[in-house]
């Protein structure tokens, strides 16, 4: 289970947000949502331990992630708002690269099964990512969540540049991860097509 417990954030002379306290449960996807500079992207990088809050904590199986450092990052998947690919690479090498940093190394096989999961066929695979479009290219980095063995996965902006199509393989994805227990955090302007009990939402007004 992860919790914010009396969240703030500021940045610079601005605070974002304060006193949030939010839960989320086993089987449960949280979409965060609101204006531009409201703080989702910031509430995110602190689910993520990279942001430090202004004041409260951030538990994880009701343990301070401050504390738990290591053991905490190794239980989560986290998707930036930028893609984070290599030019000269192939989605392949980006893809098995991307993935033993994030120390969860796959092979080329199941790099290439995730891959075309997210509707990448093979020709593809070795062409550099700089020829890519931009719906390709986040493709590329959201076959993560293919070969992801971890229980919390953090991502912002997951559906930008995505086609409907895509965006549906996307959120089925998210749905047999919820089903399997895991939990899921997204920053997001659209609505997540999940039935309703699988669906927590949490407005930040800025």
């Amino acid at each position: 289970m992860l919790q914010a417990v009396g969240l703030s954030c500021r940045r610079g002379e601005r605070r974002l947000f304060s006193d949030l306290t939010v839960k989320v449960e086993p089987g449960t996807l949280l979409a965060v949502v609101g204006e531009n500079g409201s703080g989702k992207t910031s509430l995110l990088r602190i689910f993520t331990s990279l942001l430090p809050p202004e004041g409260g904590a951030v538990l994880w199986g009701g343990q301070d992630i401050r504390q738990l450092k290591e053991l905490y990052f190794a239980q989560l998947t986290y998707i930036g708002h930028l893609n984070g690919l290599k030019d000269d690479l192939t989605p392949l090498e980006n893809l098995i690269s991307t993935m033993s940093l994030a120390g969860e190394p796959c092979s080329q096989s199941e790099a290439k099964e995730a891959l075309e999961a997210i509707g990448l066929k093979r020709p593809i695979h070795r062409l550099p990512s700089k020829v890519l479009s931009q719906g390709q290219k986040r493709r590329v980095t959201l076959a993560r969540l293919w070969l992801s063995t971890r229980p919390l996965w953090l991502l912002d902006e997951p559906f930008t540049s995505l086609d409907a199509a895509s965006t549906t393989v996307v959120t089925q994805r998210f749905l047999a991860h919820l089903q399997r227990g895991g939990l899921v955090v997204v920053v997001t302007h659209q609505d997540v097509a999940l039935p309703a009990p699988m669906v927590q939402r949490l407005r930040l007004t800025g």
